[in-house]
Order: structure tokens, then C-alpha cells, then sequence
């Protein structure tokens, strides 16, 4: 029987971090987010599945594309570098994430861009100038073999 008082790891929130290779002014670390932090979002299937009378037919896909959602302060400069970038060329090139567990290590996208800026309260009570970026994740590198 396996142990069951395995250690169950750590977060840490202050981990969490963008990279933008092509734009490093935009680069994106705790100091620069509100409560909501990043978030991931993988659209799409890795399998598809192509029904037959007595079964299915799997078909791997090479790439899912994915939303990065950041919770930028808007009351920090950064905000209006994304407003800039966004006014001016939306595309990105690639991007690093990096999340508030050790053991996940750095998710890598190709092709990312800024996709859009959700709705912004200027009730003067809230500080999140939400942003998010879409890209392209590469999976089932077998594939290429």
C-alpha cells in the first residue's frame, strides 16, 4: 500500500510571472497584479475522436491555443504599456509563464498576442486593468517523430 502521508507541496503566489521575449518592458511579476493573479485557460482537445460503427478512431492534435488572463493594476504604469502595446501592434511573439507551483515548471507559448482588455470599473473601487493574451501551446510532440 502506498504511504498515504505524502507531502502535498507548496504554492507560492509571489511565483507567478508573464515573460514576453520580444517585449520585456511588458514582462508581468506579482508587484504588477491584483488578487486574481494569472490564469490559464487550454481551449480545445488534445484527442479527436472520429466515431465509426464499432468504435472510435483517435487523432492527436499538435497544438491547443490558450488564454492567459492577467490582473494587471491599473493604477501602475504597466496597465498603459499594454494600452500602448495594444493601440500599436497587438501581437507578441512568444511568451513564459510561470505559475505559483515548483513542480509545473514554465509553460511556453508561440504566437501570442493581446487579445483583448475585459471590462474595466472606474467605480474607484476596483483596481484591475484585466488583459488577456492568446497564443498556441504545443503538445503531442511524438507526433513529429
Amino acid at each position: 500500500m502506498p504511504n498515504p502521508l505524502v507531502d502535498q507541496g507548496t504554492l507560492n503566489l509571489l511565483r507567478a510571472s508573464v515573460t514576453i521575449s520580444s517585449y520585456p518592458a511588458l514582462n508581468v511579476s506579482a508587484s504588477y497584479l491584483s488578487k486574481g493573479a494569472l490564469k490559464l485557460t487550454f481551449q480545445g482537445e488534445s484527442v479527436l475522436y472520429d466515431h465509426t460503427l464499432t468504435g472510435a478512431v483517435t487523432s492527436q492534435q499538435p497544438y491547443l491555443t490558450v488564454e492567459i488572463e492577467m490582473a494587471l493594476l491599473k493604477s501602475q504604469f504597466l496597465a498603459n504599456l499594454y494600452k500602448q502595446q495594444w493601440e500599436l501592434n497587438a501581437l507578441l511573439g512568444n511568451v513564459s509563464v510561470r505559475g505559483d507551483a515548483v513542480p509545473l515548471g514554465v509553460f511556453q507559448f508561440n504566437n501570442c498576442s493581446i487579445k483583448a482588455v475585459r471590462t474595466l470599473d472606474f467605480s474607484g473601487q476596483h483596481a484591475e486593468y484585466p488583459v488577456t493574451l492568446g497564443g498556441v501551446y504545443y503538445i503531442n510532440s511524438s507526433l513529429f517523430v
